[in-house]
């Protein structure tokens, strides 16, 4: 699975773009791919329907000539206006957005709304400020907390529509 996932990638970054996320279902059999653009020119610089048809052509020989991959389909699409935030360059490109954080492990909730009774916390909907040395900092309402990259289970943009 590594190496498929390395072959992805690389083919992927080849053609301008960032593999976000890789997945496979029904034993193999089902490949999906989202992608995203490698150099925005700005946050709304999105991924088209020809990117991705570009990269599902470029991979869908990769896969089938040169790894001689067994797949019924492979699905290429944008990462979207929620995408995951898996790696720490994703942190630091998307610093000023606004993000939902869950953890694998609750840390002590020492934020305004926080009892002698609280649990510890383990989901986040807030702004992402800056991400140093492994560890990210969410802001939700009026308090900062630091969560560290390594602890992160799942973390997405969360999209504010006007």
């Amino acid at each position: 699975m590594q190496d498929l996932y390395s072959v992805v990638e690389k083919t992927v970054t080849q053609l301008g773009f960032d593999l976000v996320d890789f997945e496979t279902s029904n034993r193999g059999k089902l490949l999906r791919v989202f992608i995203d653009k490698l150099h925005p020119s700005s946050i709304k610089d999105s991924v088209t329907i020809d990117d991705c048809v570009l990269v599902s052509n470029q991979l869908g020989n990769v896969l089938t000539v040169e790894m001689d991959i067994d797949y019924d389909r492979l699905e290429v699409s944008s990462a979207g206006l929620d995408r995951v935030l898996k790696k720490e360059k994703d942190f630091v490109r998307f610093v000023g957005e606004r993000v939902q954080v869950k953890l694998r492990v609750g840390i002590v909730d020492d934020g305004p709304k926080a009892t002698a009774t609280t649990l510890p916390r383990k989901t986040f909907l807030g702004v992402l400020q800056a991400v140093e040395n492994g560890t990210a900092v969410v802001e939700c309402d009026g308090h900062r907390y630091a969560l560290l990259l390594e602890n992160i289970d799942k973390a997405r943009l969360s999209p504010v529509f006007d």
